[in-house]
């Protein structure tokens, strides 16, 4: 496959990255630091150039000794990067007051809502999508998949519900969001507290190759050690078959959100310097003690451990009327009903927060390079046309927004997401080609050029904490070469 370079592109494409890279708060006590980035060690803060005060100085104001030498960075597409330097202080005070504002009403409104969508569609294929009515097997097996398509939009529109609910964003009183969080995430079979208190350390360090807790791409070393491979040589493989890259994309598709709640597959794996001794001898994978169920999982503190439990109850009640269900009305027949609709849940969180934190223009940061804005930046916002801004509330479409401020409720998060682009200018990040389309189609152009990360190959000091990613499917910039792994 020819290499994909800024100036290699067709004309169309080159105007989408010409977009991406010019044009185109969350629950403060959970998500968004409010005073210095967290110690890669230990979570406590510490004094740095990565502060992330609301008064933090940017690169810009600091003094001529004290600015940081990147060299020249560029991306997966060829294109130069440059670090962004403004601060989150910028960014909130960009936001019109009146978009934090979160009505408890409103966000019950649209819970209503999506389960009408969920009751309707039951009813009316319960009722005429029958022998009776449509005498042909095949024309049945075809509605009861579309059947199955569209319950499993809808479930994830509760789903994305509940997640506004765990970061303050549905309603003014924690107590009611906790409430509707954890009723709508049980009904998912998501463990919504143990959900909830990975996720807000995801946004606390997002971008951060040590303590990111979902998506942390494999260094170069990593991906090697993986490929049974040295280092040097990673670049010189031959390239993957298309059918491999779809064959993953689909194994990612259906296992990665149950093998995320279960092994922590894709977060962190520095587990050892947990505080309290949680994480002694846990790994990441099946029996490393990592997952969102055991109260004694290294994801959390000791103090956490009755919300863990909390969680699990959820899990096990929805578990049971599951069982019961299945028992009463066939296991077939709930199938159909809820499990089939279940894995098109799973299919679009994987596919929405996959195209959310990876992408050919991301960086990813060492816990030295990383602050909390650099982090927050290194996110995307795409198109999903009227099933992303209607059926799953614009998670897809406001993403970068919502990692600088999640408590904004989603249906203020257009308003925001326009008033901080000006701040971010071209560190805004966005794809919104093609649409729904073009969604689609990033997730295999994203398989197929981000497969791990490594510092520019003209990067100097401080930019040899900037990472890229690269591939051996020979798209974009060469990895680097043989020459840098010598002593």
């Amino acid at each position: 496959m020819a290499a994909i370079t800024s100036s290699s592109l067709p004309a169309s494409r080159k105007s989408l990255l010409k977009r991406t890279m010019t044009d185109s708060l969350s629950d403060l006590d959970a998500s968004t630091p409010s005073t210095a980035a967290a110690s890669p060690l230990l979570g406590s803060p510490r004094n740095s150039a990565s502060s992330t005060s609301l008064s933090s100085m940017s690169e810009l104001d600091a003094p001529a000794e004290d600015k940081p030498t990147y060299g020249k960075l560029i991306d997966t597409y060829g294109n130069e990067f440059e670090v962004p330097n403004f601060t989150i202080k910028d960014i909130r005070d960009a936001i019109p007051k009146h978009c934090l504002e979160r009505s408890g009403l409103k966000g019950m409104m649209y819970v209503f809502r999506d389960i009408l969508y969920l009751s309707a569609t039951f009813y009316l294929f319960h009722n005429y999508v029958t022998p009776d009515i449509i005498p042909s097997k095949p024309v049945r097996v075809v509605l009861w998949g579309l059947y199955t398509f569209l319950q499993g939009l809808f479930g994830t529109g509760l789903w994305v519900l509940a997640h506004e609910c765990g970061h303050q964003a549905f309603s003014p009183s924690r107590t009611f969001n906790n409430v509707v969080g954890w009723v709508l995430h049980s009904a998912l079979l998501v463990p919504y507290f143990s959900w909830q208190m990975s996720h807000s350390k995801h946004h606390k360090a997002t971008g951060n190759m040590e303590r990111d807790m979902v998506f942390v791409p494999r260094t170069r070393e990593q991906q090697a050690t993986r490929l049974g491979r040295m280092a040097h040589e990673l670049g010189e493989l031959a390239e993957d078959t298309p059918i491999y890259t779809l064959t993953m994309l689909i194994a990612q598709q259906l296992f990665g959100w149950p093998n995320y709640l279960m092994t922590n597959v894709t977060g962190h794996n520095n587990h050892e310097k947990q505080r309290e001794g949680r994480g002694k001898g846990k790994h990441n994978g099946l029996g490393g003690g990592v997952n969102h169920f055991d109260p004694s999982s290294p994801l959390y503190d000791n103090r956490d451990a009755f919300k863990v439990i909390l969680s699990d109850i959820g899990i096990l009640l929805t578990a049971s009327a599951l069982v019961y269900l299945s028992k009463t009305f066939g296991w077939s027949n709930m199938l159909v009903w809820y499990f089939l609709p279940y894995l098109w849940v799973n299919h679009w969180l994987v596919a929405i927060t996959f195209l959310q934190h990876t992408d050919p223009t991301l960086p990813h940061y060492t816990a030295e390079e990383w602050n909390y804005v650099r982090g927050a930046a290194a996110t995307i916002d795409r198109e999903f046309g009227f099933i992303g801004r209607h059926l799953l509330h614009g998670i897809i479409e406001t993403h970068v927004l919502h990692h600088y401020v999640s408590t904004i409720p989603f249906y203020n998060a257009d308003e925001a997401s326009e008033a901080i682009k000006p701040v971010m200018g071209k560190h805004y990040r966005s794809d919104t080609s093609e649409g729904p389309i073009g969604f689609i189609k990033a997730m295999y152009r994203c398989a197929r050029m981000c497969q791990w990360v490594e510092p520019s190959e003209g990067a100097e000091k401080n930019g040899k904490g900037v990472l890229f990613f690269r591939n051996h499917n020979g798209i974009g910039p060469k990895p680097l070469s043989g020459e840098h792994f010598k002593n």
